[in-house]
């Protein structure tokens, strides 16, 4: 059921098989798989992660194109309430390990927040990533093209980039050499630094080398018009014809309640086997968290193989169910 302030003290007294931290299609994911293992879980969502941005999943096997990121998780929380799964919109805040049980501290609502802890044997982490963007004085403005033909992730969108003008938006050298990937897709890349860093010698003559325009003024606003990008304005009042872009910027990872925990780490992703386990025995990492590929498809993928590890753990610790009625009369028992 839908938890909310005035009813999840119903369920504050409960262990869950598993808590899931992050309502995106990993968890969704995996809240499926576990209703359908009859194992109970609580996905807890922040709301407004990385796929409810996502206008279009152009690269999702058996969905149109053009369907929206919002509606794979609307189908998707539909689908795990049907089959009895909790819900909760929440920010998780801290996770702590009790021995047998994790205790896990979330902050709900934004006016008048309460902080309730819930208790489970597992916990799933699939709390994902959000994109750094470009930071105008009008954010608006940004969002209008973000998720459209403004695109965060080449490996998603490099086919809609495919011979395009692009800009190509960074805010270190090191994002520079996006570029260098990017003209698989396009070769008519323009580089927009903001002014935020100072380019090297060596990078300037790479990007001339290639024919890659360097601009390095600030951006006053994207111009436009229906969420289709068409340029950009600089501070000079000069501008950019583009057909696209791609903000290649890095990303914040939610994963600020998982550091009182003794686990493994590469750099901000959680080191985890090939069933999605990380250090912790009883913690497991899907998607954009996990070391790997930042994709909708994986972190379906995972969810699926993080659920199937806790199910069969769980029930190999269960004893085996009997036909009561079924079993033979013990010799010398007298009907």
């Amino acid at each position: 059921m839908k938890l909310s302030k005035k009813n999840l003290h119903e369920r504050l007294e409960h262990v869950y098989d598993v808590i899931i931290v992050g309502g995106g299609a990993g968890g969704l994911s995996a809240a499926l798989y576990l209703q359908r293992y009859r194992l109970s879980c609580l996905v807890i969502e922040k709301g407004r992660g990385r796929s409810f941005w996502m206008q279009d999943l152009r690269n999702y096997l058996g969905l149109p194109p053009n369907t929206p990121g919002r509606d794979l998780l609307q189908q998707g929380q539909n689908h795990i309430l049907s089959l009895g799964a909790d819900y909760l919109l929440g920010f998780v805040e801290d996770v702590q390990d009790e021995g047998d049980t994790f205790a896990v501290k979330v902050k709900v609502g934004k006016k008048d927040s309460t902080y309730p802890v819930f208790h489970s044997k597992y916990v799933i982490a699939a709390s994902g990533i959000i994109d750094h963007l470009p930071q105008l004085d009008d954010m608006q403005n940004v969002y209008d093209y973000a998720g459209y033909n403004l695109h965060v992730c080449m490996i998603c969108d490099g086919y809609e980039i495919a011979d395009t003008r692009c800009g190509l938006f960074v805010n270190t050298e090191g994002n520079i050499n996006t570029a260098f990937v990017l003209n698989w897709f396009t070769p008519y890349i323009t580089v927009f630094t903001q002014g935020l860093f100072e380019v090297g010698e060596e990078m300037r003559h790479k990007l001339r080398d290639h024919g890659y325009p360097l601009v390095e003024q600030p951006i006053r606003r994207f111009l436009g018009h229906n969420h289709e990008m068409t340029g950009v304005e600089l501070v000079d009042g000069s501008v950019v014809p583009l057909e696209t872009g791609l903000v290649a910027m890095g990303s914040h990872y939610f994963n600020e309640y998982l550091k009182g925990l003794d686990l493994e780490w590469s750099g901000s992703n959680l080191v985890t086997d090939s069933m999605c386990r990380t250090s912790h025995p009883r913690l497991f990492a899907l998607g954009d968290l996990k070391v790997g590929l930042n994709q909708v498809s994986i972190a379906v993928a995972d969810g699926t193989l993080a659920g199937t590890a806790i199910w069969r753990e769980i029930r190999r610790a269960s004893p085996p169910r009997r036909w009561e009625e079924n079993l033979s009369e013990p010799i010398g028992a007298v009907s």
